[in-house]
């Protein structure tokens, strides 16, 4: 694919679409694995002796072959994918060369070799340069499809070898803890065969699953494997609600939080499984309380942004698909504002986020998420591939305090900080949060509610100055100061960050098109702020 014919005739989708074939034999082979560990059942009920613990032991050696093949079918889905992806910045270099072509008076022939246009008139000392310009951008663009030519090509001969000397070995004893510095976790995975990494997918997955450090695409083979498992154990927290009785307020409310998970997994699994760009890989995915996850679109290993967004208080598995939408509305925009460049979007929902009013007034389950926040966001510089990503990360609501008391406490990996509808992050300066001057980003609706959070002590010190609940009523509409409940407004002029426009549209509606808080979103993530 070196080729400026074959590039302008690529087709992208169509190599998205055989990733998402081969991805789907997943759970053909589930099936079929399934099927035969009945069939052992079945031969134990009417058959015994030697040659019936023997059959039964080859029919179990069959089913484990079969799974092991499920971590190939995903990466080949990946290694697709991920093709796909890069022929669609490819192509959108060339057709920019292209259109400087046009207005430059440089013709391009079918072989991709550049001329002045004769017809055009122009001095050569004004054609030359625009002749070099648009034949580095087509060169820059070739360069770029046929590395990821070779580099698919080159994936895909290594599964087709594996087909024959092994999918999967086991890797030698010892595992990084959970806790472990993502740099030397991945280290520790670089220096395992492919092999042994397969097998550490099928075998323990909920380690690899969960481990900062492990690159994203292995990751996503791990929790693609658990998902039914985390299903089947809703299913077991249903039954066990349903089986208590008599079934008062507290097991029906445990109840209806066990359905929305199950409902909200459900629409999950169908965005992983869905035949969409860019694809979604699954990085976490856990089911107590009011479940977590964590799903990028797009593999953040690879891509030139990445966007890592913290929704606030409700948040959970139940609406995740609604909660990776507002992600995916960025990196939507990212891809309209600069088609040259790759853009990855995650929601990172990896922390107990407030249920109630009163459990976001508290600063504790946001000091409780800092750690975990940290330790994800250096697991992304440990594992991108080539230069380093602008890593941008973005907080909404309750989770903008979640992203500023984490930075606070233990400095994020991140360019850029961005917080829209804030009801505080956690300090009063911007030069608080640790990261590069000039890239802590704000923005409140002007009809945003949060803008009534006032602190709790300026509340009392207003209320027993005038004596009334007049005086509360003063407290909550006079925010000239900038003082919210979690300290000063991001906002305000006083905080020292940057800030950019929203309109009216609500506490929720900073992704609403038409709102140009998604374009100031977007080109923080850029760069472009």
């Amino acid at each position: 694919m070196t080729g400026y014919a074959q590039l302008w005739a690529a087709d992208p989708p169509a190599w998205g679409r055989a990733g998402a074939a081969w991805g789907g034999l997943v759970g053909r082979v589930d099936r079929w694995a399934e099927e035969l560990t009945e069939r052992v059942g079945r031969l134990h009920t009417g058959w015994s002796g030697g040659a019936a613990v023997a059959a039964g032991t080859r029919i179990g050696g069959l089913r484990g072959e079969l799974r092991s093949v499920a971590p190939a079918l995903i990466e080949a889905d990946q290694v697709l994918a991920e093709f796909a992806g890069r022929l669609v910045v490819a192509k959108a270099r060339l057709a920019a060369a292209v259109e400087r072509a046009d207005s430059a008076g440089v013709l391009i022939d079918r072989q991709g070799r550049v001329s002045a246009d004769p017809a055009a008139l122009r001095p050569t000392h004004q054609s030359g340069p625009a002749v070099v310009q648009v034949a580095g951008g087509i060169t820059a663009a070739l360069t770029l499809a046929g590395q990821a030519d070779r580099e698919a090509a080159a994936r895909l001969a290594e599964l087709v070898d594996a087909a024959g000397s092994g999918w999967t070995r086991p890797p030698p004893p010892g595992r990084p803890p959970a806790d472990a510095d993502p740099a030397r976790v991945r280290a520790w995975w670089d220096g395992l065969t492919p092999a042994m990494r397969r097998w550490l997918v099928l075998h323990e997955s909920t380690v690899v699953g969960r481990l900062d450090g492990v690159p994203a695409a292995a990751r996503d083979q791990a929790n693609r494997l658990l998902v039914e498992d985390r299903r089947a154990e809703l299913l077991a927290e249903r039954d066990r609600v349903l089986t208590r009785l008599p079934r008062g307020p507290a097991e029906l409310l445990d109840l209806r939080r066990v359905d929305l998970a199950l409902a909200g997994l459900g629409a999950l699994t169908e965005r992983l499984t869905r035949d969409e760009s860019p694809r979604a890989y699954l990085l976490g995915l856990e089911t107590g309380g009011e479940g977590r996850t964590i799903v990028a679109l797009g593999n953040p290993d690879r891509a030139d942004n990445v966007l890592t967004y913290v929704p606030g208080m409700t948040s959970g598995l139940a609406d995740a698909t609604g909660e990776l939408s507002r992600a995916a509305r960025v990196r939507s925009r990212c891809a309209e504002l600069a088609p040259d460049r790759e853009t990855a979007a995650l929601l990172w929902l990896d922390y107990d986020a407030p249920d109630f009013l009163h459990e976001a007034l508290r600063s504790g389950p946001a000091r409780d998420a800092g750690p975990t926040l940290h330790q994800f966001q250096e697991g992304l510089r440990a594992t991108h591939e080539g230069p380093p990503a602008r890593q941008t990360v973005l907080g909404h609501s309750y989770g903008s305090t979640v992203v500023g008391t984490a930075a606070r406490d233990h400095g994020l990996a991140a360019d850029a900080l961005v917080f829209v509808g804030s009801p505080g992050v956690g300090v009063d300066h911007a030069g608080q949060l640790r990261v590069p001057a000039g890239q802590v980003w704000s923005s409140t609706a002007p009809d945003d509610v949060i803008r009534l959070t006032r602190p709790p002590e300026d509340l009392l010190r207003r209320a027993a100055l005038a004596g009334t609940p007049l005086g509360v009523v003063t407290g909550l509409v006079d925010g000239s100061d900038g003082g919210l409940w979690f300290g000063r407004d991001p906002s305000h002029p006083g905080f020292g960050g940057r800030t950019f426009p929203s309109s009216r549209h609500g506490h929720t509606g900073y992704w609403e098109d038409g709102n140009p808080a998604l374009d100031g979103m977007a080109g923080i993530v850029l760069g472009r702020g």
